[in-house]
Formats: C-alpha cells, structure tokens, sequence
C-alpha cells in the first residue's frame, strides 16, 4: 500500500478535529471508524453495480479494525452488496467490522456473517411500479439508471447526454411520487435515492456509537447523504465524544468538504489515512 508510519499524518484544519484526533490515537480500543462506501471506500463509477473498494481498502482496514472499538461502514447500499463490492466476507483482521446497509435499516456483523434487516417500507414497491412511467414522461428514460436497493431505489443520471438537467428535470416529478408514498429524496452526486423518512447515516452512526459506548469517532463521507453523519459526529462533540470529520475529497459537493475538519483525496486519500492510523495505534 506504500503507507509507512513515517508518512505525515494529516492535521486537521479545526481545534475540535485536533482533539478528535488526538483523542482517537491517545486510545484508540475506544475508537469508533465509520466511513461511507461509494466514493470514500470505493472510486464513484458511471454505473454502481460496477463499483468495487480501492484496492488497497481491505488492508488498511484489516490493519486498524484490531485496534479500535470497532469500524461501520455506513452505506444507503443493501449490507450484502456493499460486502460483496467491498470484499469485506472472511478477512482476517476484520472482526470488528459491521456494515449497516440501507442508512442503517440492515446490519452485516462480520463477526458471524449474518444480516439482520426489517420488513421494507410499502411505499417502496408502489413508488417502483410507477417509476418506469415516470421517466418516460419527464423523458428522462434514456441515460438515467434505476438502482434498486430493496428498501430504497436510486435513479442516477451520470450517464445522461446532460447529466445535471437531467437531474434537475427529474426533482421535482420524484419528490412528487416521493410524497404520494410516504417517502422523502434525497439528492446526491448526480442521484436521486428515494426512501423510507428516519433512514439516514447519522440515525445509524450515533446510534451505533452509543451501543458501543465510542470514546470518539471518526467520520468520513464525500456526498450530501453523509451530512446527517457529519452532524451526529458534532451532536457527539457536544456530549463530550472528540470527533473527526474527513471528506472524501470532490469537487462535486462542496459543501462537505467546507464542513470537515479533514479533506483527502478521494479513496486513495481515505485509504490512505487509515493506514496512517493503523500505523499510529497502539496494538
């Protein structure tokens, strides 16, 4: 991976990141790692179903997961397909990684190997039987693609002829069918995801951190679903758990990457940090 503890550990551009920090290297068996998947774990590709974790992800993650509390990959993914793109299944090291899938609606444990999910919302199945139609008549049909998630869908328009008017086209025709269903949309790098209310990653982060009783957190997101992660991480400051927020650095939102108290480079950049980590905790 080329990560050597001699590689300079980046400084955060905040005092609360300092001693977020500072915290998690001083004990880091308390630590808790969350860290979205796609375009944090995983480089963003036109078409999700191709996306797979940098190479060098499940090495660094093996490398720091033994000496922290515990390591959440937090994806609006189904747990089982983020497993499997991320590589995660039968690693050595990894015991200590869980993935909660759809914002935190599923949990992969990779202690035992199980999943653990409830019933999906109704309006799911309603809202994906008039899609199709809906697309049509916004003739957004061609170059968007559907990402079924089981309990939520996505329509991406990266590969749209204009992917940005395609999006915009289609926000409020969405929001509309959202609403009809008793869902909500949330907008990412060039998605929209629609899903059941009270799903997001920092229900599912802070949730998680209080089960373990985290002593600080680290988070790291590159899109606007990782905000709400990025808030509870704040929300935990405020009780006295130091946080860390690192953007996977994009040009495309801005406005996590002005919130965090660390930007990298993208996946090699988050890949990069862990190793970092793993070569600066104690064993």
């Amino acid at each position: 991976m080329g990560t050597h503890i001699t590689d300079p550990l980046p400084s955060p551009r905040t005092a609360a990141g300092r001693d977020g920090l500072a915290a998690l290297l001083a004990q880091p068996r308390t630590a808790l790692i969350g860290l979205d998947f796609d375009g944090t774990l995983a480089p963003i590709v036109a078409d999700p179903e191709q996306a797979r974790a940098h190479p060098d992800a499940v090495a660094a993650l093996a490398a720091l997961a033994p000496k922290v509390a515990a390591v959440a990959v937090v994806t609006g993914r189904p747990a089982e397909v983020a497993v499997r793109y991320g590589g995660f299944a039968g690693v050595p090291g990894l015991e200590h990684l869980v993935v909660l899938g759809h914002y935190g609606a599923e949990r992969w444990e990779a202690a035992t190997g199980e999943i653990t999910a409830p019933p999906p919302h109704p309006g799911i199945a309603a809202a994906r039987a008039e899609l199709p139609a809906l697309l049509d008549r916004v003739g957004a049909a061609h170059g968007t693609w559907i990402e079924e998630k089981g309990f939520a869908m996505a329509v991406h328009t990266r590969r749209a002829d204009d992917p940005q008017a395609a999006l915009d086209a289609l926000r409020a025709p969405l929001t509309d069918l959202a609403t009809r269903h008793a869902l909500i949309v949330e907008p990412g790098r060039l998605v929209l995801e629609l899903r059941p209310p009270g799903m997001d990653k920092g229900v599912a982060l802070r949730e998680y951190a209080r089960e373990i009783g985290a002593g600080s957190v680290l988070y790291a997101g590159d899109d606007l679903g990782d905000i709400p992660a990025f808030a509870a991480v704040e929300k935990l400051r405020e009780e006295d758990v130091p946080g860390v927020l690192v953007c996977s650095g994009s040009e495309e939102v801005t406005e996590l990457a002005d919130r965090a108290d660390l930007v990298v480079n993208g996946p090699e950049g988050v890949v990069r940090l862990l190793g970092n980590l793993a070569a600066r905790s104690a064993p």
